[in-house]
């Protein structure tokens, strides 16, 4: 192998793992390594690019809901040059331009900076398939998506034309029946409201499933439950100017979901509240009485009316003739119903 080789193998090496240990579960790990040492070798120049960031084309398919802000990425570009190129591919129908694989904040930085007039690249030779596993790999290698991240990332792939729900799992690195579970959840919760609420890390599938099933249940209006959420960040907005504290995204975006959680929960409390019906006050047992004494009691129960004598020899005639009884007065009760009613 060529130096010339080796150092662009290394420098590929270093982009997959810069800023970040590797993931821990060893699946993510295999599949981030398989996905970054494809798009390493399918580099297509054995140096580093500079390019006009004008040039360079964002398509991807968005799996970020809370884009950090990148003032601080461009000072430090500013201030030491951008050490980690981005990774591009050759745009297809558009001559001389390219479309980014990943890198959006150093793109974004140094889009921003006037300063710095061009962006340091590494050109790659990957398809769309390729070019997405790829993005994911090195959004994972830096920081595990949220739950909702993934699953809204999911829908918008299989909307978008990328592959089944299988295929999507696959680069995903999760099962099938999780993908089904979360385009429903999705579904359920609505992308608009998701994207209000944010990531909210440490959030997992049961909370969300959760709030979806709520809003469903009780009609809620998502305009509204957006306004909550939107209500939480608009707050945090005014502490930061009125207090000069200090924001930390992730809690915002947890403190906006469980703000729409609570409102979902009130209302489903309150439907609950509505349908509920009283249950009705159980009547008193009536006391029978025989020959001028106590000689039992009837009263009625769920399942019908049931009679007790007190024990003796008239209790003992009951038992004994109870058929004829029970007979004779339905004959009575048959009798009374079919009398004319007088006008």
């Amino acid at each position: 192998m060529t130096s010339s080789k080796k150092k662009r193998m290394s420098m590929l090496d270093s982009l997959a793992a810069a800023g970040t240990p590797a993931p821990t579960a060893a699946t993510s790990m295999m599949s981030s390594n398989r996905a970054l040492r494809s798009a390493r070798d399918a580099v297509d120049s054995h140096r580093v690019w500079e390019l006009d960031p004008a040039l360079v084309i964002d398509e991807r398919v968005s799996d970020r809901l809370d884009p950090d802000d990148v003032a601080d990425l461009r000072d430090a570009i500013e201030a030491n040059g951008q050490t980690v190129p981005i990774l591009v591919r050759r745009h297809p129908e558009i001559p001389d331009h390219y479309l980014l694989v990943y890198g959006r904040r150093r793109l974004e930085a140094i889009r921003s900076s006037e300063k710095v007039e061009k962006i340091r690249a590494l050109v790659a030779n990957l398809d769309d398939d390729a070019a997405v596993r790829a993005q994911i790999s090195e959004n994972m290698a830096r920081r595990d998506l949220s739950y909702i991240e993934k699953a809204l990332f999911a829908k918008e792939l299989v909307e978008q034309g990328f592959g089944t729900q299988a295929h999507v799992a696959e680069v995903l690195t999760v099962t099938k029946s999780s993908i089904s579970m979360a385009l429903t959840i999705v579904e359920m919760v609505g992308p608009d409201l998701i994207r209000a609420i944010g990531p909210a890390h440490g959030i997992g599938r049961p909370r969300w499933d959760a709030l979806g099933r709520g809003i469903e249940e009780t009609g809620a209006d998502r305009e509204a439950l957006i306004g909550i959420a939107d209500d939480v960040y608009t707050s945090a907005n005014v502490a930061v100017v009125v207090d000069d504290v200090t924001i930390d995204n992730n809690e915002l975006s947890v403190a906006a979901f469980e703000a729409v959680s609570k409102a979902v929960t009130t209302q489903q409390k309150a439907a609950q509240a509505v349908t509920k019906a009283p249950t009705p006050a159980r009547p008193k047992p009536r006391v029978l009485t025989v020959d001028g004494a106590r000689g039992g009691v009837v009263k009625r129960t769920s399942k019908g009316v049931a009679i007790t004598l007190e024990s003796g020899e008239f209790a003992d005639w009951v038992e004994a003739e109870a058929e004829d009884l029970i007979q004779e007065l339905h004959r009575r009760w048959k009798t009374r119903r079919e009398e004319p009613t007088e006008q």
